[in-house]
């Protein structure tokens, strides 16, 4: 009965936040169904000689539920787009070879992955090899004769006992699982097959792949410095496991397969790029100081891992991608800066500048900067031909080019069909004062297309995760359905969040959740001191960080009506133990395991002030989420049901920590949390006491 209760929950949207739009408007809204009309520009890669760009164009498929991608063609000087590989399964990773005149891409075929190499003169592709286990990061040598990939290799579980055979035809129990491995499940992939990623080399005209590297603990992520030589990143230390950040870059000979390290520091190492000239490797990373957040800085060394030099020591912000020059005199790099994703230029005497302001676009769900961009490797020297993902306030990721510097001429409008006829929210920037420390926080408020500032709206205080993360003024789904039912939604990055440099974002180290919910509440003061909501018509969600901070303030504060948290950490003792990245958790964010310091554990547990809470609070989590396990929210659950507070749970079948990955569970998502936010408003509650009541039949 209890199930069939938390399913019905499906139905309360359309009746309850009916009346929080004009009706008969549903023409220029962006309804729930328009989810499935959206599509973004994903990964562009601009050709060595910047003619064309490839990317991939995403979409939502409203038979299978899911994101599907398609690899499309733009030829720069013409504009011409059009379609190069779709309809075969979700292609991806695709690039260029050195020449040019071929492409290496992931794809499926009958259900299986494939790595396949695509003719630009004919069309024509094939599979390189007959592979078993998904490949990923495929990599041209300079030559264009190998492609270097990681993949999975297999290993034996552990076993202490060899089961009897079963009679033919029975029906005998699966057999027992035995784990022995620190990290044994992951979110989003489930529990993990035993082995560990390898690197493989394979001819550009197919053939069998061949394994370069070995070991307990595996490589990733490989990049040729000349034709017989692989940079690969990994950690062949004893233990790996118990330092989860720590890597080092390593020089893998194919002649002899010597692996050999490069840099060796506590601290992690990754990322290795190699010049057009060959004359230096360029990586990211920092030193370890156990903080729970720490900024990655841009390196470069020589081949052979001397000279390393720090190009971004007076850059206070960190370096999320680098690329680079095809002159090989700087990189290109993709930062946070003050809400914004910015393209930095970084040269080899330290010096960065901004050369593009509107990237973004690829977060569809909630507002998280997110973008991807790709420099010709041939053409532009001190004028970088750049292709990237432009993100804006009123679309999803379009594909740009630029030259240098300076906002990029668009390529694409994968959205004007959709929501070109639509009245959106509209984004309006503001400076908050913390009530804690006066320190100012950046936040947006998104705007019904009726607003009007005379404090009679409904506002949803929508927070971001991470918590070491960031959010913008991007277009996203999530804010653009509450708008459509009319919420002013303000989203904030409170202290803690990235992009405001490292002081900034190491504010709640050790102490989270702390101040950054009274930056949160101040972003709240603010919109009331404004006019532009009522102050009986609060309301408040966010997910995991986000979802932990949503839990704390029902847990210190009365003023909202309602709220939603959504996939939160809500014992720190059993995630610690039991979620995916417990050992980042207890080694970073705590400095001590559960049973060292029990008391700070649970001081900064939401559980610990949960006898507080008087407001009602949906509880919703994706039943495969291994990042913020069930348990979690669970927790929350029963203690207030057990105080009698209003809530429920909403568990979403097959979603992971990404609980929206698919269309229909965000729109299950936000609408549900609209539905019980209705149920608690008390203009709708006033609402529904003037209706007539409805005779059952």
């Amino acid at each position: 009965m209890k199930t069939r209760y938390l399913l019905a929950l499906c139905c309360l949207p359309t009746v309850a936040t009916a009346g929080l739009a004009q009706a008969g408007d549903d023409a220029r809204r962006f309804t729930a169904e328009r989810v499935f009309d959206l599509e973004y520009a994903d990964d562009p890669q601009i050709s060595p000689d910047g003619s064309a760009i490839i990317y991939a164009r995403k979409s939502m498929d409203r038979f299978a539920d899911q994101v599907v991608s398609d690899l499309w063609v733009i030829e720069t000087k013409s504009g011409s787009h059009r379609p190069l590989v779709s309809g075969e399964g979700s292609s991806s990773s695709v690039r260029w070879s050195p020449d040019g005149k071929r492409l290496v891409y992931l794809t499926s075929t009958d259900g299986k992955p494939d790595l396949r190499v695509r003719y630009q003169d004919s069309g024509i592709s094939f599979s390189l090899a007959q592979l078993e286990q998904s490949p990923s990061a495929p990599v041209w040598s300079p030559d264009g004769k190998n492609i270097a990939f990681a993949m999975l290799v297999p290993d034996e579980r552990a076993a202490f006992a060899k089961p009897p055979k079963s009679p033919e035809g029975a029906e005998w129990a699966q057999p027992v699982n035995i784990v022995d491995d620190l990290v044994f499940r992951f979110d989003g992939a489930g529990y993990l097959p035993k082995g560990k990623t390898q690197i493989f080399t394979l001819s550009a005209e197919g053939g069998t792949p061949r394994q370069v590297t070995r070991g307990e603990n595996g490589f990733d992520s490989p990049q040729w410095l000349g034709n017989d030589v692989l940079l690969v990143t990994g950690n062949d230390n004893e233990n790996a496991d118990l330092d989860p950040i720590e890597s080092e870059i390593y020089r893998v000979d194919l002649a002899s397969q010597t692996v050999t390290p490069l840099t060796q520091r506590d601290g992690p190492d990754f990322g290795p790029i190699v010049a057009p000239n060959g004359s230096r490797i360029a990586y990211r990373g920092y030193d370890d100081q156990l903080k729970s957040y720490q900024q990655t800085d841009v390196y470069v060394m020589a081949p052979d891992g001397t000279g390393v030099q720090n190009l971004t020591a007076n850059f206070d912000r960190s370096i999320d991608t680098i690329a680079w020059r095809a002159d090989s005199r700087a990189l290109i790099g993709q930062a946070e800066v003050d809400g914004i994703l910015t393209l930095v230029s970084i040269d080899l005497s330290g010096n960065v500048r901004n050369l593009v302001n509107d990237i973004g676009g690829t977060s569809l769900g909630r507002p998280y900067a997110s973008g991807s961009f790709s420099v010709a490797s041939k053409a532009g020297g001190s004028s970088p031909l750049i292709a990237y993902t432009k993100g804006s306030s009123n679309r999803p990721a379009e594909v740009a080019m630029t030259r240098g510097s300076g906002d990029g001429r668009q390529l694409t409008r994968l959205n004007e069909d959709a929501l070109g006829h639509l009245d959106l929210a509209r984004i309006e920037e503001i400076q908050v004062t913390s009530s804690h420390d006066g320190r100012e926080i950046e936040a947006w408020i998104a705007l019904p297309p009726d607003f009007r500032p005379d404090g009679s709206f409904p506002m949803i205080l929508e927070i971001h995760g991470g918590p070491n993360t960031m959010y913008g003024p991007y277009f996203v789904a999530e804010i653009q359905r509450y708008a459509a039912q009319g919420y002013v939604t303000v989203y904030a990055n409170p202290r803690g969040s990235t992009g405001y440099g490292e002081e900034f974002a190491q504010l709640i180290d050790l102490d989270y959740p702390g101040k950054d919910h009274d930056d949160l509440m101040s972003v709240v003061d603010a919109l009331l001191a404004k006019n532009y909501v009522s102050k009986d018509r609060l309301f408040i969600t966010g997910g995991s960080g986000g979802g932990v901070l949503t839990a704390w303030a029902v847990g210190k504060t009365d003023r909202f009506a309602a709220a939603a948290t959504v996939k939160p950490v809500i014992n720190w003792t059993s995630m610690a133990l039991a979620g995916d990245i417990a050992r980042f958790v207890s080694r970073h964010w705590f400095r001590a395991q559960p049973w060292e310091q029990p008391e700070e554990y649970w001081r900064r547990s939401p559980l610990s002030i949960v006898n507080n809470v008087k407001t009602p609070t949906m509880v919703m989590v994706g039943e495969t989420d291994w990042r913020t396990p069930a348990w979690e929210a669970e927790q929350f659950y029963t203690a207030l049901k057990v105080q009698n507070v209003d809530t429920v749970l909403v568990r979403v079948p097959g979603a992971s920590h990404l609980i929206a990955r698919r269309p229909s569970q965000l729109i299950a998502k936000v609408d549900n949390i609209m539905g019980w936010f209705a149920k608690y408003d008390p203009v709708k509650t006033v609402e529904s006491d003037d209706e007539p009541e409805r005779q059952e039949p």
